[in-house]
């Protein structure tokens, strides 16, 4: 009898602990579970935000990064309207080779600007890129381009100070 009483207890340690491995196992993976779902949403997010930065990566001209930053800080009071279009293509054409640079770089520059929703990474992003590639007497053109804009087309639009303090920043003038 106490032999008998031996194996039904080694057999119900042996039940005990196979149950506790097999609830462990499935907690560990269910840990792992939400940690690979962890990753894949920061790699998501990360993918995302390239995503969103990629029609400004693709900029290497200085006249359709101008034309962008022009059009990303005018779009963001509202949709660019005819007039105001016409107003950017003047400024462009202004300093573009031609018409045909002047066409392709307000349509990129529209559509650039659609892709972002927030023209704080368009001025990150653009305006160290015409620091290093215009002189002070060019970067303070771009600013009046910019107020030309602005107080054309079909109403005057007030550009918000903090935008221009920080584009006046990251052109490299001095803010007080």
């Amino acid at each position: 009898m106490p032999f008998l009483l031996a194996i039904l207890g080694v057999l119900g340690a042996a039940a005990f602990w196979w149950y506790r491995m097999k609830a462990m196992n499935e907690a560990a993976r269910e840990v792992a579970d939400v940690v690979g779902r962890v990753q894949g949403n920061i790699r998501r997010k990360k993918l995302r935000k390239q995503a969103a930065l990629s029609p400004l990566t693709a900029i290497d001209n200085p006249v359709v990064a101008a034309a962008t930053l022009i059009t990303a800080i005018v779009s963001e009071q509202g949709p660019i309207l005819p007039q105001r279009e016409a107003v950017i293509r003047e400024v462009i054409s202004g300093i573009s080779d031609g018409q045909k640079k002047t066409d392709e770089a307000v349509v990129y520059a529209k559509w650039a600007a659609a892709q972002i929703d927030d023209t704080t990474i368009v001025i990150d992003k653009l305006a160290p890129f015409l620091r290093e590639r215009l002189d002070p007497h060019e970067r303070e053109d771009l600013l009046q381009m910019l107020n030309r804009v602005a107080k054309g087309g079909e109403q005057s639009l007030k550009i918000p100070d903090q935008r221009i303090l920080r584009l006046r920043q990251k052109l490299g003038f001095e803010v007080n």
